[in-house]
């Protein structure tokens, strides 16, 4: 995919794919303060609340992504309104898949996801192996066990209004501070005494620092 998009004439030098093996701190502490907006896409109720993306959001990147994980948290200190929230949530999910969960019905109604199911299943993104990702394809359409067809759809949209706020610089740079000044909360301090007060049930020991 990267060789498709970084080639592309088209485009030339206004997208590109890059991939950083070996993932790490050191590359972290370029990657963070450099990002403006952080993927936090996971199906909501699947995923337990991480720090990745309040690593993020502390370095002023806004969120697009789901009402899953942090991204509930950091939506309750700094407002869903400066965050790109999309998708389905926990309580929709369940209702889906008590109903019968089929990503067909989602992308017969899409246009949009047609093209890209096509684009993937054509072999456009590996013209040297054309099928070499139908079995990707074939989950989407048949199983798709994180609904990603369902919510699709409303990730593009968040994505165009993410676009459109960036066009805006003032409004942009007005969330990225409000969320920055949002995260006090996931401070380790807090996180700590709240293990030792719920989970260990140990109270902070006194030190007599004079002797």
């Amino acid at each position: 995919i990267g060789d498709m998009v970084n080639n592309d004439p088209e485009i030339g030098d206004n997208l590109k794919v890059v991939y950083l093996p070996n993932y790490r701190v050191s590359l972290a502490e370029k990657i963070i303060p450099a990002s403006d907006l952080s993927e936090q896409i996971s199906l909501a109720g699947t995923e337990a609340s991480g720090t990745g993306n309040m690593k993020f959001a502390l370095n002023g990147a806004l969120i697009i992504g789901t009402m899953d994980g942090a991204n509930i948290e950091i939506a309750e200190e700094a407002g869903e309104e400066n965050l790109f929230i999309f998708g389905l949530r926990a309580n929709e999910v369940e209702d889906v898949r008590k109903k019968g969960y089929n990503p067909m019905e989602y992308i017969e109604k899409f246009p949009a996801l047609q093209k890209i199911l096509f684009l993937i299943e054509c072999g456009f993104f590996s013209p040297e192996k054309g099928d070499l990702f139908k079995p990707i394809v074939d989950t989407l359409k048949y199983h798709d066990p994180f609904m990603i067809m369902a919510d699709m759809p409303m990730y593009l949209d968040a994505h165009s209004r993410a676009e459109k706020v960036y066009e805006d610089h003032e409004a942009w740079t007005k969330k990225c501070i409000t969320c920055v000044a949002h995260q006090g909360k996931f401070s380790s301090d807090r996180t700590i005494m709240e293990y030792a007060k719920d989970i260990w049930e140990v109270k902070p020991m006194k030190v007599d620092y004079e002797s």
